[in-house]
């Protein structure tokens, strides 16, 4: 059933469980600043279409759902993600195939569309057009002609600001299905040539990475040269990887991975969730006093009002001179 929906975002929580059906696994926040993000998803049939605008540098780990093929690119000129170590441009478009894993991550204010296609309607639909065999690689940008990519973008577009009028707009059966052949003709035309498959080194990088992502998840604690000799890889290489596909090191990546899980553990409002140090010692935070400071230089207060103000929500905090008030 065709549908849509245009949603506004405070907390990159509900940002990252909006965007939990597309495939992404996890969202790390990495710009400084009060979060924010606009979303606009479109249903057709087995398509599925988004528009993202965001405020603040972050890096997703996405995994594309089975059977489905992820075409991103930029928006209106804007600045894009880097997927998987890769950099679009404006006239660019980027694939990954079905069940692809990889890193994107933001400097900065960004955005960018997406459109979700079955590879198997893909196929088909490939070699009736062409006479041939079709198939998406696993991972490549495009530089198509800009004839192609306008045809396909003004088709996005439409159906984005469709959706921004009026969320659920998109319920005519007919009219959805005519939008969506077109939609499959425009993507056929444009991953028809102009295609820069992704180098064996770069699946490499990405697959390690994936592992790595894996590995903090299990042991999140584990000393970095252990780490380096569980994914089969140097330090240096390790390093290498993650300035190309996170924008920072290792070590740094994993530190603000685990500020953020601390910080949702004590934003939870679970009434059974642990005191400050023992979530901090749970993801490797031994010396409580930095790690305090450390924690208010990232997110504006100090761990315990964190915590108070998840276990008493309506009261009124003061951190550094500001009032925060969370509404019950």
């Amino acid at each position: 059933m065709p549908g849509s929906r245009a949603s506004v975002f405070g907390e990159a929580e509900d940002f990252e469980a909006a965007l939990s059906a597309d495939g992404v696994a996890g969202l790390l926040i990495t710009g400084r600043g009060q979060f924010r993000a606009l979303l606009t998803q479109v249903r057709l049939g087995g398509f599925q279409l988004a528009a993202v605008e965001e405020k603040l540098a972050r890096i997703a780990f996405v995994a594309v759902p089975t059977g489905m093929v992820l075409v991103a690119f930029p928006i209106d000129g804007g600045p894009s993600p880097v997927w998987g170590g890769i950099e679009i441009r404006t006239g660019e478009m980027i694939t990954f195939g079905p069940g692809q894993r990889l890193h994107a991550r933001t400097v900065g204010p960004s955005h960018w569309g997406a459109i979700y296609a079955p590879d198997h309607q893909l196929a088909q639909y490939g070699r009736a057009l062409t006479g041939a065999r079709f198939a998406v690689p696993a991972a490549a940008r495009w530089r198509t002609p800009r004839a192609a990519v306008k045809q396909l973008r003004d088709l996005h577009r439409a159906a984005i600001r469709m959706a921004e009028a009026r969320a659920g707009a998109l319920t005519d059966l007919q009219a959805a299905y005519g939008l969506e052949q077109q939609l499959l003709h425009e993507l056929i035309e444009c991953l028809s040539q102009g295609v820069e498959e992704e180098a064996a080194t770069g699946r490499r990088h990405r697959d390690i990475l994936v592992q790595f992502e894996h590995l903090l998840a299990a042991e999140p604690i584990l000393p970095m040269a252990r780490i380096s000799a569980a994914l089969g890889a140097s330090e240096r290489s390790l390093r290498q990887c993650c300035k190309e596909h996170l924008g920072m090191g290792p070590s740094r990546y994993r530190y603000l991975r685990a500020m953020q899980q601390v910080h949702r553990a004590l934003g939870s409002g679970n009434p059974d969730a642990a005191g400050v140090s023992e979530v901090a010692r749970q993801y490797g935070f031994y010396a409580l006093g930095r790690f305090a400071a450390r924690y208010r230089a990232l997110y504006g207060e100090l761990p315990s009002v964190t915590l108070r103000r998840a276990s008493n929500p309506g009261v009124v905090e003061l951190a550094l001179g500001r009032r925060r008030v969370k509404l019950s």
